[in-house]
């Protein structure tokens, strides 16, 4: 499953690169936070429903498959997978802004207000799930399951690319990709531009559809979206939307946090979270090979860590208890699996277990409210 974990790692390398790089060059102009939260905000949760993705598209691929690529040459039907592919995107896009139901699932991308690569990974947990009908076109036709996964590592990759806020203008390419420049717009909280530039990787659908603007507002902008600012916990994040629209009244706490914690601490904790969800993804890829009772109690812990950090970040005491069971109950998962006792895994256990242990006696963790 080693070519599953390399899109993730090469993920962290550079977003983590830009953040560190803009610290550099634009002193104290990174909100680690906000950076901590959107690697945070949806990559444990959504891993398991891509894997449905997945799932859904090899189960159409195989028994619905239409056969109209039969006999096209492979550089043909690989081009109809790059094209159709984008073309779904672009209208699971635009109606994600088009009907209230699926803005629940996508206004957690638009709650950022920083434009960098961490954005581009800001996602809600749903966001897969409602991936699904837009890119069924491809399984009907044809398209095999492996070149699906390929071709949407490379638009995501694109995508990734598009929320960097380094890059210039680029030339002739601004005809026909989706470039930075052109997803900035599509960032900004005013809705004459958030509603424009659908487009994933070409920027020709929007032009074909009518939903293009060339450029940024000339006068001050922010991006983000109107309304309250997003919770830092990725559980009322992603589901606190459908409760709105669904009209229930579950609300998370607006008090004032306890502390506050650094960005150092958080940095730390999630990358130990990351590393164990290469562990998770490299033991277990999709998932959907019959879950066992050890996959479920890993993902259990990874999906607690990341609530817990979420806590933490908000300045909440539950979340440095939950954090602590998390980094303890690692190790003896560690211990009922019996092919895990290489040193790499007990490397992360022990750093875990530290970082834990730390955060509980009060490492990192300022006597200052978060959020007043």
């Amino acid at each position: 499953m080693i070519d599953l974990v390399i899109p993730i790692v090469f993920m962290l390398l550079v977003v983590l690169g830009e953040a560190l790089w803009l610290q550099w060059r634009r002193k104290g102009s990174v909100d680690w936070h906000d950076v901590i939260f959107n690697l945070n905000s949806g990559h444990i949760m959504l891993w398991l429903f891509r894997g449905l993705e997945i799932a859904c598209y090899g189960y159409v691929a195989t028994h619905f498959n239409q056969g109209w690529l039969d006999g096209w040459p492979p550089v043909l039907m690989w081009l109809f997978a790059i094209l159709a592919w984008d073309f779904g995107f672009y209208w699971l896009h635009r109606l994600h802004h088009r009907f209230r139901l699926l803005w629940a699932v996508h206004v957690v991308h638009h709650q950022g207000e920083h434009f960098n690569l961490s954005l581009g990974v800001r996602n809600s947990w749903y966001s897969s799930l409602t991936s699904i009908p837009f890119f069924m076109l491809l399984a009907l036709a044809g398209v095999p399951l492996s070149v699906f996964i390929t071709v949407s590592i490379l638009h995501y990759s694109i995508q990734l690319f598009n929320h960097n806020s380094v890059t210039p203008k680029l030339g002739f390419l601004e005809h026909i990709l989706v470039t930075p420049a052109h997803h900035r717009v599509h960032h900004v909280k005013d809705l004459a531009y958030s509603n424009r530039n659908f487009g994933g990787s070409f920027i020709f659908w929007d032009k074909l559809f009518g939903t293009f603007c060339p450029a940024l507002p000339t006068e001050p902008f922010t991006y983000g979206v109107r309304g309250d600012k997003s919770s830092a916990n990725p559980f009322w994040a992603s589901n606190l939307p459908f409760m709105r629209y669904f009209k229930l009244p579950f609300q998370p706490s607006r008090k004032g946090g306890h502390f506050r914690c650094s960005a150092g601490c958080l940095v730390s904790g999630a990358m130990l979270l990351f590393a164990l969800v290469l562990g998770y993804v490299y033991r277990f890829g999709y998932g959907y090979g019959g879950v066992t009772a050890e996959q479920a109690a890993l993902f259990v812990l990874l999906a607690a860590g990341a609530i817990a950090l979420g806590g933490m970040a908000e300045g909440r005491r539950w979340g440095v208890g939950v954090w602590l069971l998390v980094t303890l109950a690692f190790p003896l998962w560690l211990l009922s699996v019996p092919d895990g006792q290489s040193a790499l895994w007990w490397g992360v256990a022990g750093g875990m277990v530290l970082h834990g242990c730390a955060v509980a006696v009060g490492w990192g963790r300022q006597k200052e409210a978060a959020y007043g």
